[in-house]
């Protein structure tokens, strides 16, 4: 007998016990040592941060998204979420070629509408902004679209609104990775009670930022994670209105075509020409030719009445008897016409006024010596005499009997003096309102409005610029103030009155003394006298009285000045006007 085995005998010997065996070693092998883990193959990258976005195939949607009546399909145990009013469901796909396509599914409540403003141009630091370029705009639903400067603007009905577009710029090469912003959200007039957004791209994130809330702010959104479809979804309930939901995703490398667009913040002058500051500077030529023409005419009518050849101005009367009497031109008394011409008045209005009452014997002068004269009382103010006669009547003598000139000096209270002056002017309509409160008003308008310009300028042009709208104030402030200062306040009939008392200075300049009779020619030189000191004429008028006879009227001397001298008057006269003026000129 053989004492080898043959592989039948083998067989049929331990066939089956190895079988088992062998079975029993390979799952004790697969099952390892008790409580060990199964072993993976190493990885030598590190896992990313972000769960994978890119699905093995095409990436699907969920087609549910988008339908307002069904819910996306929950997760397991989850309640089903439905698309509520005031919510914003968003759909982002990043194309090879750089643009990203967007579908906004918008639910606005019935009866109501909601607005989005989205802006195309945000700044990006460095000098620089970021623009972006929407293209492509599709609405279904109530609602319109527009581009308007550098926004995209959605005015969006009630119920459910669907829109389409792709964005150009949202895509930009830095360090050697790409980086893709669009604000998902910004802009809305009405608060978005729901936001849900998607976003897929041809490779996987490396990074994912997400904001929300007010531009500038950094604060991270509701949630930004993939679902098992391998889809990044965003999440931000409660948006309040005007704020954003900014998305950076960053990708490696060369995934698409970069498209990103920087313009430089233009660095202008405070002081450039902007579309505002040319307005400002448009409106204040208009105001300018404006203020210049009614000036031109204004004072064109008063330049008119100046040049005009005078006519004749008949200032002498002949009465009953043959009498000679002189008459001012349209009843105006000596103060009043410095007020009239030179619209303010003057001391020496006030002066030419006293030296008037005195002439109608409501005063006399007296001299007391070489350097003093007395103011002397001789008839009570009447009905016959003016509002502003009365108060320099009241002013320089009050209840006394006599007042020297020293003593005026502090007396008398100019400002009720010129008060009731202006007035006086304006009720005889040769004036439409007071000249110095007219010209005052304007001109203290005009400077505050240059200091505020100043101001304004400065402030403009360390802020916003367009500082020349400053200066635009600066401007028009200083030509209110001037033009108030040129600008005539006299009426037409004040104008007409300029004219006549031309001619009453051409009867001063031009009457010969000796063609008026002896009887009446005190009478009339005195009369006019007044009228010569308010116009400047006094000194060749007080010479006609050289040689007067003053007897020839029945009465020797002046009969409203006290002299010891009468042969001297015109110097003795000129001598009390001076010290006059300083007496009124010191009381203010």
């Amino acid at each position: 007998m053989s004492t080898g085995l043959s592989s039948a005998g083998v067989w049929a010997k331990w066939g089956i016990p190895a079988v088992a065996l062998t079975t029993v070693c390979v799952l004790i092998g697969l099952a390892g040592p008790a409580g060990a883990q199964p072993t993976l193959p190493s990885d030598p990258k590190p896992p990313s941060t972000v769960p994978p976005l890119k699905p093995p195939g095409k990436p699907n949607f969920n087609p549910t998204m988008f339908n307002p009546t069904k819910s996306a399909a929950p997760k397991p145990g989850g309640i089903p979420r439905p698309l509520l009013p005031e919510s914003v469901n968003i759909a982002m796909k990043l194309q090879r070629d750089g643009s990203l396509a967007v579908t906004e599914q918008v639910f606005v409540q019935a009866g109501k509408t909601m607005t989005r403003r989205a802006p195309l141009r945000i700044k990006a630091g460095d000098g620089q902004d970021r623009v972006f370029t929407v293209r492509d705009v599709k609405v279904t639903g109530k609602g319109t679209t527009s581009i308007s400067g550098d926004e995209l603007v959605m005015s969006l009905g009630d119920g459910v609104a669907t829109v389409t577009y792709r964005v150009d710029g949202t895509v930009t090469d830095v360090d050697g990775h790409q980086e893709v912003r669009w604000q998902v959200a910004s802009g809305w007039d009405t608060k978005v009670r729901s936001l849900r957004a998607s976003f897929i791209a041809p490779d996987q994130p490396e990074s994912v930022i997400c904001l929300a809330g007010p531009f500038g702010t950094d604060s991270p959104c509701g949630s930004a994670i993939t679902d098992s479809s391998q889809i990044l979804r965003v999440v931000q309930d409660g948006l309040p209105v005007g704020e954003r939901v900014d998305l950076t995703v960053n990708l490696p490398g060369g995934t698409v075509g970069a498209n990103a667009r920087y313009d430089d913040i233009a660095t202008t002058s405070a002081f450039a020409l902007t579309t505002a500051s040319s307005v400002g500077l448009g409106g204040l030529v208009l105001l300018l030719l404006g203020g210049f023409v009614l000036l031109w005419l204004a004072r064109g009518r008063d330049a008119r009445a100046l040049a005009t050849d005078v006519a004749p101005v008949e200032l002498l009367m002949t009465g009953d008897g043959g009498r000679v009497a002189f008459a001012s031109p349209d009843g105006v008394l000596p103060g009043q016409v410095g007020t009239v011409v030179d619209e303010r008045v003057d001391v020496a209005d006030v002066t030419a006024t006293v030296v008037d009452l005195a002439v109608r014997n409501y005063l006399s002068i007296r001299e007391t010596g070489s350097e003093d004269w007395v103011l002397v009382r001789r008839n009570p103010p009447d009905a016959a005499l003016t509002a502003y006669e009365r108060t320099v009547y009241q002013q320089v003598l009050g209840d006394a009997a006599e007042v020297p000139l020293s003593a005026l000096r502090g007396r008398v209270d100019l400002a009720a003096v010129r008060a009731a002056m202006y007035e006086d002017v304006v009720s005889r309509d040769w004036f439409a309102r007071r000249p110095d409160h007219d010209r005052s008003l304007w001109s203290l308008v005009g400077v505050l409005l240059a200091v505020v310009g100043a101001a304004a300028t400065v402030v403009l042009a360390l802020t916003v610029g367009h500082a020349l709208l400053g200066l635009v104030l600066v401007v028009g402030g200083l030509g209110l103030a001037l033009g108030a200062r040129m600008m005539p306040a006299r009426t037409r009939r004040g104008s007409v009155l300029v004219q006549q008392i031309r001619g009453l200075l051409n009867y001063l300049r031009t009457t010969d003394a000796s063609t008026i009779p002896a009887a009446d020619r005190e009478m009339v030189l005195s009369r006019s006298l007044p009228y010569a000191v308010v116009l400047g004429e006094v000194d060749g008028w007080a010479n006609r009285f050289t040689g007067l006879d003053t007897a020839a009227d029945g009465t020797p001397g002046i009969y409203w000045y006290e002299s010891d001298q009468p042969a001297e008057f015109p110097q003795r006269f000129a001598a009390f006007l001076v010290a006059l003026d300083r007496a009124l000129g010191g009381s203010g």
